[in-house]
């Protein structure tokens, strides 16, 4: 007689959670991809027993990546998941206490960014055998509060896991957050390390393959209807393409548009790239950082047309960019909460569905703008490369390079395979106006968050995702000094990262600005102290190119623009990760980068008795006053 055979299977928690993301995919138009690639873990007490145990005893199932820091293995995470278009991601665990706090920086940075990212912190006792345990924070009025809480406000989705069997609606739950389009961002499954270690009877329909289809919702057909009047009644309008471009792999798609109707095209930080930088209709960057083409184009814009963008500071330079009377703003989003933004008429669906359906629409109408504006925007556009061209030449090859001829030196080099990682600084600046992107992912700058530290360790989550492409990050030394400990990482594993720092003594972009608002660069150059308190003395003996060689990197080091164009070929042709370090020169001997285009709102101090801060604050006014409120 034959037994029944069972439909259970006794497993520990944590042995269930990575079947269970094991067997998880993706698929959005018709291509299928694991929706859990890998996991990062630092293992201690709250987590070596159970999940540390679990990725041994799966490990053909689940590849496991040893990190050095929590916050900089959430960056490799959302790294990996920007360069897979959102369709694959990687998982973090970490023990309880600090190694979970570590999180929150990667988490809020994934989350800004709408960045899918699983986050497993340990988490102290459920039962409570013993109360406290180490590095419990002891909370008098509520015995269910442990440090994982501080990540709830910084996640999409957030679950404590306190009995085995409530893994199950929580695991589905935070997958089809991850898949989401509109709220996705980082998951966090709080883990007792106590129940990461419980058996249970799992239900073998949990550990089945599960795809999760990623969605492209089309407009609504009276949405559609006003937006091609909009479009159709303008005569001065302006695309503004953000990253929703890119997650939505709509380039093409935009590129037909563009090509179609000739309505120039301005880029955020995030849709850098959305146009290769050579098309007609791009006019590069927007707002603040951005280019005077763009930006002057925005302020006399009649019809604003915003195509998954979430409309930051930066972008409409804090209300004051978008100035001419009755200037209207078309929305294609897909997220309802973007798609209002501005007071603007909103367009909700998928970025590609929504370019294509305004394209065939406009197509039966024969709409294109007038030639008149198209060759307006032409012209400026070819004065602006004059400018960029001055930027980056270095007539004298024996001298220090400034910021923009190192990006003109890689600009030499690169191809469309080469990806350039950057997020803080005065380089996504420079980046913004400047750089030529030549592919629709070779651009990736984290300006959501802005976060110092994220350039290296996302490095390796792309190079991770796109294992035969030559991927930069390029830091200043404020950042290096942030987070270089993944360098050991890449090393370890072979990750051939080619790491660009640029020595400038500080930090560079807060000391522009705090001369800007009248705080005289206070405390923004890594020097010795003066006779006076300030830190104004002689440069630190740091040297960073000797740090990063004794993590076990190979290190160039560059002293002048010819150096600098050797070290950067033969960092490129490198198989191993590789740094070129190089000191750069102030913009004041040479062409610097052009100056802001357009006004950010950090606001002065009211009253001051310092001079700087007094004309600073005069300024201020002056600016503010120009902000309006779209209504």
């Amino acid at each position: 007689m034959t037994e029944p055979t069972s439909t259970a299977t006794r497993l520990t928690v944590a042995q269930a959670l990575v079947r269970f993301l094991a067997a998880q995919y993706t698929e959005r138009d018709g291509v299928r991809r694991r929706l859990i690639n890998a996991t990062w873990g630092i293992f201690g007490h709250g987590n070596v027993a159970g999940l540390g145990q679990a990725l041994l005893e799966y490990g053909e199932e689940m590849p496991y990546h040893q990190g050095r820091n929590e916050q900089s293995m959430v960056h490799a995470a959302v790294g990996y998941a920007r360069q897979s278009n959102r369709l694959s991601t990687q998982a973090v665990t970490t023990s309880i206490g600090p190694g979970a706090t570590n999180l929150v920086t990667g988490a809020a940075l994934a989350t800004i960014n709408h960045l899918p990212v699983l986050l497993l912190p340990g988490d102290i006792f459920a039962t409570r055998p013993a109360d406290p345990v180490l590095q419990q924070l002891e909370v008098p009025y509520a015995g269910d509060v442990s440090v994982n809480d501080c990540l709830r406000p910084v996640s999409k989705y957030f679950d404590r896991i306190t009995r085995p069997e409530a893994l199950i609606p929580a695991a589905l739950q935070a997958m089809r957050v991850l898949t989401d389009p509109v709220d996705t961002g980082a998951v966090t499954l709080a883990l007792p390390q106590d129940v990461q270690a419980e058996a249970y009877d799992w239900p073998e329909e949990f550990f089945a393959e599960r795809v999760w289809t990623v969605r492209r919702p089309v407009a609504d057909p009276e949405e559609l209807a006003a937006a091609v009047r909009a479009v159709r009644e303008a005569r001065r309008p302006l695309i503004v393409a953000g990253g929703g471009v890119h997650h939505s792999e709509a380039e093409d798609a935009l590129k037909e548009f563009a090509d179609l109707t000739r309505i120039p095209v301005a880029s955020t930080q995030a849709g850098k790239g959305s146009l290769t930088w050579d098309h007609p209709a791009d006019v590069g960057g927007i707002g603040h950082t951005g280019t005077a083409t763009a930006c002057e184009l925005a302020r006399t814009a009649d019809l604003v047309i915003g195509v998954g963008t979430r409309y930051t500071d930066f972008t409409t330079a804090s209300g004051t960019l978008f100035s001419a009377q009755g200037v209207r703003f078309l929305n294609l989003n897909i997220a309802p909460f973007d798609g209002h933004k501005l007071s603007g008429q909103p367009l909700i669906a998928d970025a590609r569905t929504a370019l294509e359906s305004l394209t065939q629409s406009l197509a039966m109408h024969g709409h294109r703008a007038e030639p008149a504006y198209v060759t307006e925007y032409t012209d400026d556009k070819e004065r602006w490369e004059y400018r960029v061209d001055a930027a980056y030449e270095a007539e004298d090859l024996d001298i220090r390079p400034t910021q923009p001829q190192v990006l003109g030196l890689l600009d030499e080099i690169v191809t469309k395979d080469d990806i350039l990682i950057n997020a803080a600084g005065s380089l996504p600046g420079d980046l913004h106006k400047l750089w030529r992107a030549r592919s629709r992912d070779q651009y990736h700058v984290e300006y959501g968050y802005s976060c110092m530290g994220y350039e290296i360790p996302a490095a390796i989550g792309v190079r991770l995702a796109a294992p035969d492409r030559p991927v930069w990050a390029l830091v200043g030394d404020g950042t290096y000094l942030m987070m270089p400990t993944e360098i050991v990482t890449a090393v370890q594993e072979g990750i051939a990262i080619k790491v660009v720092i640029l020595q400038n003594h500080g930090y560079a972009s807060i000391g522009g600005l705090s001369e800007t608002v009248g705080a005289e660069r206070f405390a923004t150059a890594y020097r010795h102290r003066s006779e006076d308190g300030t830190y104004t003395g002689r440069p630190l003996p740091v040297d960073l190119a000797a740090n990063a060689a004794s993590l076990g990197m190979r290190v160039l080091r560059a002293k002048t623009v010819r150096d600098l164009r050797a070290a950067l070929a033969e960092a490129r042709a490198a198989d191993t990760p590789t740094c070129v370090y190089v000191e750069t020169e102030t913009a004041d001997r040479v062409s610097g980068a052009p100056p802001a285009q357009a006004w950010w709102d950090v606001p002065v101090a009211e009253t001051a008795t310092r001079p700087s801060a007094v004309k600073a604050r005069d300024e201020y006014d002056r600016r503010v006053a120009t902000r309006r409120r779209h209504l």
